[in-house]
């Protein structure tokens, strides 16, 4: 009896060992996928596609066999359709794989300590934008993907400084048109295009009002927003813009917003992709 205990131990452990850390690996990647995918349109379909694979399982139990064929058939013709309907989320999850930032870390990974620095060269930039009239569109990204929008720039990766910030937006310098993106510690792209709110707002907001609102649609970042015309400053998050705000509230909003959060569970991170929607 001790020699087939022995035998059998001798026999799961290896199992066991290797069997734990494939399932973390697998974990992490589904993991990181649902973040690449999180705030896209992406979200939508799969719930879709999950409430035809129940509707087929009723069917079956209820045994309604035209109903059931049908639902059948479908998922036969989604399985050609999902590589061109997630053709965007699929490239872009590549090329961070290929570029080796499929786990680059986002602002709130970053130390307090430069997270904080972030935070005040930001809130600097805007201060000397605002008393200056000069316009712009800063956008922070937190833990949603946002590289269907750096591709449509310019992209820098340079550190986060109030002078780099300010000299992108001064007026009819080549970049100054569009919005800078923000990832972590470095502005990863500047002229970028975001799309734009279908939202009701204050007739005084412009297209780049329009768009800061837009981008906090389709993901959780934060966006900074300088009036060319007033020099107002505005924060735009999760659809919703809080305008003519001073430096100090600004800056203490960062703060509370950029904080490092406990890990979301995947049931968390799915609720909240299709809130954004």
């Amino acid at each position: 009896m001790l020699d087939q205990l022995r035998a059998l131990n001798l026999n799961l452990s290896p199992f066991s060992v290797i069997s734990i850390f494939d399932i973390i690996i697998v974990a992490l990647v589904l993991y990181k996928l649902m973040l690449v995918i999180r705030g896209t349109r992406a979200v939508q379909l799969i719930k879709g596609i999950v409430v035809l694979l129940v509707a087929t399982t009723i069917s079956s139990w209820l045994n309604l066999y035209t109903i059931n064929w049908l639902l059948r058939q479908t998922m036969t013709a989604l399985v050609v359709a999902l590589p061109i309907v997630f053709q965007p989320e699929l490239r872009r999850a590549l090329e961070q794989l290929g570029r080796g930032k499929f786990f680059a870390r986002s602002v709130t990974n970053l130390g307090e300590e430069d997270r904080s620095r972030m935070i005040n060269e930001v809130v600097r930039a805007v201060q000397v934008l605002s008393k200056n009239d000069i316009g712009a569109l800063i956008v922070i990204e937190r833990v949603t993907g946002l590289e269907e929008y750096i591709d449509t720039g310019i992209r820098i990766d340079g550190i986060v400084t109030s002078e780099f910030l300010i000299n992108l937006f001064i007026p009819k310098s080549p970049l100054h048109d569009g919005a800078c993106i923000i990832r972590g510690d470095r502005v990863t792209a500047a002229s970028c295009f975001l799309p734009l709110t279908d939202a009701p707002l204050k007739h005084d907001l412009g297209t780049r009002h329009r768009a800061g609102v837009g981008v906090t649609e389709y993901s959780d970042a934060l966006t900074v927003i300088v009036s060319e015309e007033t020099g107002a400053i505005s924060l735009a998050e999760d659809g919703e813009i809080i305008q003519m705000i001073d430096e100090t509230t600004l800056k203490q909003r960062l703060i509370d917003d950029l904080q490092p959060k406990s890990s979301p569970s995947l049931s968390n991170i799915w609720n909240k992709s299709g809130d954004s929607q």
